[in-house]
């Protein structure tokens, strides 16, 4: 592991000033810090991007987190539901968002006359479905976490020797992939979710998703949390009443619990190999 965070700082160097994706997780923050630590502030630019596939919540915790490191911040808005190929949801719906991403991204690039763009793409990266990578190669976009060899694990140790306060965050993804590949994403859907996650943060689970089926909120919860939804009948009730409130008929335990990618168990190998 100690050789490959040496790894990853002689990447840092030899690229020189950058600009980093910021969305304040575990991999992007991590990378902050260690190219704060490498080159000094002067040659970092941390850029949150936020939209209506991203909930208010994330976007200021990655602004407190930027300024707690100490790094220079630019937030910038990306518009996925203006884009009717976004909207349709397919399955390389990752591919067109990221795509909008750089492009904005490398207009800051250009402006503030930075040499690189990073993001935060982990070892373990390469071997999911990540239609968004292709995008990300276009581009030109370097992911010197994964070109270092380091693992969410071991990225998570060592942001911990670092005390960096995100190295035990559970992963997030945009609130885009609740949804089933082919189902329209609206601004209204997204509303539903946002809220609905927001209520089950609130009750103390976490990690969570809220997938959505239509008329059908499956909720995914960790393990060992779910029987607490199922026992506690007070707080059983309380979820049902607030989901309904949200516009769901029908409200559903996900047996297998939370984790990640789940709308993407259903892809066959062939479609998964044809976006990499």
């Amino acid at each position: 592991m100690q050789a490959k965070l040496k790894r990853l700082q002689q990447i840092l160097k030899e690229n020189g000033s950058c600009l980093i994706a910021f969305s304040g997780g575990v991999d992007s923050t991590f990378l902050l810090q260690a190219a704060l630590k490498t080159l000094g502030p002067d040659q970092v630019l941390a850029v949150t991007a936020f939209s209506e596939t991203y909930p208010e919540r994330e976007r200021q915790a990655a602004v407190q987190l930027a300024r707690q490191l100490g790094a220079r911040l630019l937030t910038v808005e990306t518009e996925e539901l203006a884009d009717p190929e976004f909207v349709a949801n397919p399955v390389d719906r990752c591919y067109i968002c990221k795509k909008e991403l750089w492009h904005k991204l490398q207009s800051i690039q250009q402006q503030y006359q930075l040499q690189v763009i990073y993001d935060g793409a982990n070892a373990d990266d390469a071997s999911d479905f990540r239609p968004g990578r292709r995008a990300t190669r276009e581009a030109g976009v370097i992911s010197p976490l994964l070109e270092a060899g380091l693992t969410k694990e071991e990225i998570r140790q060592l942001s911990r020797e670092w005390q960096l306060p995100t190295w035990n965050k559970p992963s997030f993804a945009c609130l885009s992939s609740r949804f089933p590949y082919g189902s329209p994403i609206t601004r209204e859907k997204l509303l539903q979710i946002d809220a609905g996650e927001n209520w089950l943060i609130e009750q103390g689970f976490l990690p969570c998703r809220v997938r959505h089926h239509g008329e059908i909120a499956r909720l995914e919860l960790a393990p060992d949390q779910l029987t607490r939804l199922v026992t506690d009948e007070n707080l059983r009730q309380q979820c049902l009443e607030k989901f309904k409130s949200l516009g769901f008929t029908y409200i559903t335990l996900d047996l297998q619990g939370f984790r990640s990618g789940s709308m993407n168990e259903n892809l066959s190998e062939e479609v998964k190999n044809g976006y990499k």
